[in-house]
């Protein structure tokens, strides 16, 4: 699937942002391909077309470029399509890390996989906040709330980077979704008898 390849913040220079873009597509295609980050910098600048020098001075070395990449990969075709109902949401979540295996398997087995997984934690925690903070809000308070939303971020967060590098050839997001949902439900109910207490 070829999109924008757009950063979340706007550059003004359409220059910068049309290098900016190749350099992380170049990334996630040179990763993918080989299913390694060991990807020379000198490599991804030739196949965006760019210098070397311009992708130190837009994104500062390779692993700053390939954790943009990613959360950038992210926004653009999984956020910004998240639909309301969770079993579609996290099938769309499921399917999206299926359809990219390679790239963050590259990046969850490499040497970027803490700064990687940090990344993806402070995409989805604010979604998980917000959720919990509506169904909860009468339940518990804020700081109950957050920690419940960093508690399950990082273990789905783990669940997700454990079925992607280690998942059986092809993925099955189908039936991922379904052992997410069953998670779900037993922790939701077990979340709701605690809190009415």
């Amino acid at each position: 699937m070829r999109s924008d390849w757009t950063t979340e913040a706007p550059v003004k220079d359409r220059r910068v942002r049309r290098s900016r873009a190749a350099l992380m597509r170049a990334a996630v295609e040179l990763v993918s391909e080989r299913d390694s980050t060991a990807v020379a910098v000198s490599e991804i600048a030739e196949a965006a077309d760019v210098s070397r020098q311009v992708l130190y001075q837009q994104f500062g070395d390779r692993d700053s470029l390939l954790l943009e990449a990613a959360q950038d990969l992210v926004r653009r075709e999984l956020l910004t399509e998240l639909p309301d109902d969770e079993r579609t949401s996290l099938l769309a979540l499921a399917r999206h890390f299926a359809a990219h295996r390679r790239f963050y398997r590259a990046l969850l087995t490499g040497a970027s996989a803490f700064a990687f997984t940090e990344a993806l934690t402070s995409v989805f925690l604010p979604l998980n906040r917000h959720h919990l903070g509506h169904a909860l809000r009468d339940r518990l308070g804020a700081p109950e709330i957050e920690d419940l939303a960093t508690f399950l971020t990082g273990g789905v967060g783990a669940v997700v980077n454990a079925w992607v590098t280690d998942g059986p050839d092809p993925l099955d997001p189908d039936g991922f979704t379904d052992r997410l949902m069953r998670i779900r439900s037993v922790v939701t109910s077990m979340i709701t008898k605690e809190a009415g207490r």
